[in-house]
């Protein structure tokens, strides 16, 4: 059992005779006599399942005014007008059959744009139902997303590493990578060691401290002979030099 649904509901608008369309360049609102109103009295849109129906009643005691299936929008049943947003051209049909077009209008266009957004929301939800009934009988496909005879697939990963840095997952051999230099072929250059330091130079004895020149008692004495002997001649040299100067 199918229940009846409110989509909205309008307190007051105005229903007008139209004159017949004169070409194909669509209803004017202007061509009505709009301050003069055939009905004033309440609309309501309803839907029941998919179908959507607008109804005009009376304000007072809700009596019937008159009916008007809509079955697509925008469509034949319910029209705009080429100069207005707030006024449409409705097609209202009775139990015989019978239909006849006339003129909707509203006082604010807010309630015009309620309309439209109402009727474009049922007929949105129609279409997805009708999708939703399609996917059932219909088979559905499925994808084949395995890999065909000779194919292949290329994946290019990026590793980052616990410094930051990003690499990727092929490297050639012997590159280096992250930026960071190689070490030199040797490993690490070793520093040569100082050289030994040369031993104490010894004292060598002179011909003439020679145990052959010397006594037992006078070894001393005999050494620094020889150095007297040495400054004497030293002094001597010294002096002729000066001589010669002064000559």
């Amino acid at each position: 059992m199918e229940y009846e649904s409110v989509l909205i509901v309008k307190p007051e608008v105005f229903i007008y005779k139209i004159p017949p369309r004169a070409s194909n360049r669509g209803y004017r609102a202007a061509d009505w006599n709009l301050k003069e109103p055939t009905w004033t009295g309440r609309m309501r849109l309803v839907a029941k399942g998919t179908a959507c129906i607008l109804k005009l009643e009376d304000k007072t005691s809700g009596a019937l005014f008159a009916n008007c299936p809509i079955d697509t929008y925008p469509g034949v049943a319910i029209e705009a007008v080429s100069d207005s947003s707030r006024y449409f051209v409705i097609r209202v049909q009775d139990d015989n059959g019978r239909s006849a077009f006339l003129g909707l209008g509203f006082g604010d266009r807010s309630d015009s744009f309620d309309l439209n957004v109402a009727l474009q929301d049922h007929f949105k939800w129609v279409k997805n139902q009708e999708q939703i009934e399609k996917e059932k009988t219909e088979p559905k496909q499925e994808l084949d997303l395995g890999f065909k005879e000779g194919e292949t697939i290329k994946i290019n990963m990026r590793i980052t590493k616990k410094d930051g840095s990003e690499g990727t997952s092929r490297t050639g051999k012997g590159k280096s990578t992250g930026g960071v230099l190689p070490p030199p072929p040797g490993g690490l250059a070793k520093i040569a060691p100082p050289p030994a330091a040369p031993a104490a130079a010894t004292l060598r004895q002179s011909p003439a401290a020679s145990p052959a020149h010397r006594t037992s008692g006078g070894g001393a004495g005999t050494e620094w002979t020889d150095y007297a002997s040495a400054g004497g001649n030293q002094g001597q040299q010294n002096s002729a030099n000066a001589n010669w100067v002064q000559f």
